[in-house]
C-alpha cells in the first residue's frame, strides 16, 4: 500500500511538472512580473551565447516599446540542432522565436505558429515592410497564412551568396594577365603550381582549391553559369536540389551538359595535381590552413567563397580579387555568360528561418507591440549590429555608425553583441551603416560579378527562392532527392577525382532518369509551383 502511495505521489508531481511546463511555453492566462507588467518569452539561436541579450540596451529599449517585461532564452546553434526534434514534438513553443523554425515546420506543427497575417494592423513596421518586399511576403505566405516573419539585412548584402578569387599578387608577379576562359585560368593554375608565385622556395603552392562538388554555397559548380546554365546556390530552394530554369522551364542540372563540362573540367585540374585530390575527404579545418594559411604566405591561388577576408583573413585578403565570370571559351559570346543569381536570399534573411509566434502564448499584444519595435528603423540597426549608443550612434538622417573597437573585438562581425542574421528586423534602403565591415566587404566582392548576374532574368533563368512547394510535395521531392543524390553526387564526386564522365555520361543520364529516382517527377512538381508563383 505504502509503495502505491509512493507511485501516486510521484504521479501527481509528474503532472503537475508537466503543467508547469506547459505553462512555461505559453497559455492564455496573463503571466506578469513583480510589478504587474505582463512578461514576453523570447528563445534565439545565436553563434554566442555568452553575451546575454537580456544585459542589452537593445532588451531594454524593447520593453520600454511595450511597457513589459521581456525574458531571454539563447540556444548555440549545434544545442538547437539536437533539440529542435524534441521540442517541437513535446510542443514546447516560446513565445516568440528568432531564428529557430522554418516553413517547413510550420507546415507540419501548423497549431503552434500563429497566423500573423490578422495582426498586422497591430504592426505597422511589419505591414510596411511585407508591402516594400513582396518576395519576402511570397514566401512566408502559405495560403492565406502567415505563419513567420522574415528580415532583411540590407542592400549591402544584396549580393551573390558565391564569388571565385584569384591572387592577384600571384598573377602580378609572374607578369600573367587575369583570365577569361576556363584554358586561360588552366594555364594560370600551372605557373601557380610551378613557378613559386609565394616566393618562399617551397613547392607548398594549391593552385585551386574547393570545398566540395555539391549544389550549395562556394560550390566550383557555380562555373556552369559559364554557360549560362545560372545557379542559385543560397537559400535552400530549388537550385540547391538540383533544379534550374531555361526560359520558363524546369531542368535539372543533373542531366544538363553544362555539369557534365564541369565535371569534366574539374577533373583535368585534379589529374594534373592543380586541385587538391583530398577535397572532398578532409575537413574545414584543412581547408582554411590553405586559404587562411599562417596569416604570413599565401598558398592557395584560386578558392569559392563569400568575400576575400572571410575567406583568406584580413592578413592575406588584399592579395585576392574577385574573377570576373568565366567564358567557357574565346568563343562564348558574353551574353551567354551569367552568374549566381542568390541575392534575394543573402539579402533577406527569410529562406531558412524567422520569426514565430506561439498562438498559446500569453500577453499577445504585448508580443505586437515587441515585435513592432523590432522593425521600427533604429531597433533594426540595434538588433542586427549592437545597442544604441553603446555599439552603435545614431548620427541623424537615417545614418549610423557601429563603434569598430567595440563592435569588434572579439569576431570580424557582430555576433558576440547583437543578434545579427538571427534578428528580427528590416534594415531600409535609405539607412546607411558606417563601419558594417562584413557588408563592405561583400559587396566589393560582388562588384566584379553585377554584369554578369545582370544578364539573369530572375523569373526566366531561375526558380525564384520564394517558390516553396506545399507539405505533401515537399515530402515527395526530399524522398526522391534522397534516392537521386544518392546515386548522382557519388558519380560526379568519382569523376572529378577519377575522370569518365564523358565515357559513361548517357549511361548515367539514363539511370537519374528511370522513374525510381523521381527526376521527372520532382522536374513537374517544382514546374507546378514555379507557375503557380510566377504566372
Amino acid at each position: 500500500m505504502a509503495r502505491r502511495s509512493v507511485r501516486l505521489i510521484a504521479a501527481v508531481a509528474a503532472v503537475a511538472t508537466l503543467a508547469g511546463a506547459l505553462t512555461a511555453c505559453g497559455n492564455k492566462q496573463a503571466t506578469t512580473d513583480e510589478n504587474g507588467k505582463p512578461i514576453v518569452n523570447i528563445l534565439v539561436r545565436r553563434n554566442v551565447t555568452d553575451h546575454p541579450m537580456q544585459d542589452t540596451q537593445y532588451s531594454k529599449d524593447l520593453e520600454a516599446a511595450c511597457d513589459c517585461t521581456i525574458k531571454w532564452q539563447e540556444v548555440a546553434d549545434n544545442a538547437w540542432d539536437q533539440q529542435k526534434s524534441a521540442k517541437m514534438a513535446a510542443g514546447e513553443f516560446p513565445d516568440i522565436g528568432l531564428s529557430l523554425f522554418s516553413m517547413v515546420d510550420a507546415a507540419k506543427y501548423s497549431t503552434y505558429f500563429e497566423d500573423l497575417k490578422p495582426h498586422l494592423d497591430k504592426m505597422p513596421n511589419v505591414k510596411k515592410f511585407l508591402k516594400n518586399n513582396k518576395g519576402a511576403e511570397k514566401y512566408v505566405t502559405d495560403g492565406t497564412k502567415i505563419a513567420m516573419l522574415p528580415s532583411d539585412r540590407g542592400k549591402g548584402y544584396e549580393v551573390s551568396g558565391t564569388h571565385m578569387f584569384i591572387n592577384k599578387t600571384w598573377l602580378d608577379k609572374l607578369g600573367l594577365q587575369t583570365p577569361t576562359t576556363w584554358d586561360e585560368l588552366e594555364n594560370v593554375l600551372k605557373a601557380f603550381k610551378s613557378d613559386d608565385p609565394n616566393g618562399n622556395g617551397k613547392a607548398d603552392e594549391i593552385p585551386m582549391n574547393i570545398r566540395s562538388v555539391g549544389f550549395g554555397l562556394w560550390s566550383p559548380l557555380t562555373l556552369m553559369n559559364s554557360e549560362g546554365v545560372v545557379t542559385s546556390f543560397m537559400g535552400g530552394g530549388a537550385s540547391e536540389q538540383g533544379y534550374y530554369v531555361d526560359n520558363g522551364k524546369v531542368k535539372s542540372y543533373y542531366t544538363s551538359e553544362a555539369l557534365k563540362d564541369v565535371v569534366s573540367y574539374l577533373h583535368e585540374l585534379m589529374a594534373q595535381g592543380l586541385i587538391p585530390k583530398d577535397v572532398l575527404t578532409r575537413d574545414d579545418s584543412q581547408y582554411s590552413s590553405q586559404t587562411v594559411s599562417d596569416g604570413k604566405t599565401a598558398r592557395t591561388g584560386v578558392s569559392f567563397g563569400w568575400s576575400n577576408y572571410s575567406e583568406y583573413g584580413n592578413a592575406l585578403s588584399d592579395q585576392y580579387v574577385t574573377l570576373p565570370p568565366l567564358k567557357k571559351d574565346a568563343s562564348t559570346p558574353d551574353s551567354q555568360v551569367k552568374w549566381d543569381y542568390s541575392q534575394d536570399a543573402a539579402r533577406w534573411a527569410y529562406s531558412g528561418s524567422g520569426l514565430t509566434v506561439n498562438p498559446n502564448a500569453a500577453n499577445q499584444d504585448a508580443i505586437y507591440k515587441v515585435i513592432n519595435a523590432m522593425y521600427g528603423e533604429k531597433l533594426s540597426v540595434a538588433g542586427f549590429f549592437g545597442s544604441i549608443p553603446d555599439i552603435v550612434s545614431d548620427d541623424g538622417d537615417h545614418q549610423y555608425t557601429i563603434d569598430k573597437a567595440k563592435a569588434y573585438a572579439e569576431y570580424p562581425d557582430t555576433r558576440a553583441i547583437a543578434l545579427q542574421d538571427r534578428f528580427g528586423g528590416w534594415i531600409r534602403d535609405d539607412v546607411k551603416m558606417v563601419n558594417d565591415t562584413n557588408a563592405d566587404q561583400v559587396t566589393a566582392s560582388d562588384l566584379a560579378v553585377r554584369e554578369a548576374r545582370n544578364r539573369v532574368d530572375g523569373i526566366k533563368d531561375v526558380v525564384p527562392v520564394y517558390v516553396r512547394p506545399d507539405t505533401e510535395d515537399s515530402n515527395t521531392l526530399q524522398n526522391n532527392n534522397t534516392a537521386i543524390s544518392n546515386y548522382a553526387n557519388n558519380q560526379i564526386a568519382k569523376w572529378v577525382q577519377k575522370g569518365g564522365v564523358d565515357k559513361e555520361w548517357d549511361s548515367y543520364v539514363k539511370k537519374v532518369s528511370e522513374p525510381t529516382l523521381g527526376l521527372d517527377a520532382n522536374i513537374k512538381i517544382w514546374q507546378k509551383w514555379y507557375d503557380k508563383y510566377t504566372k
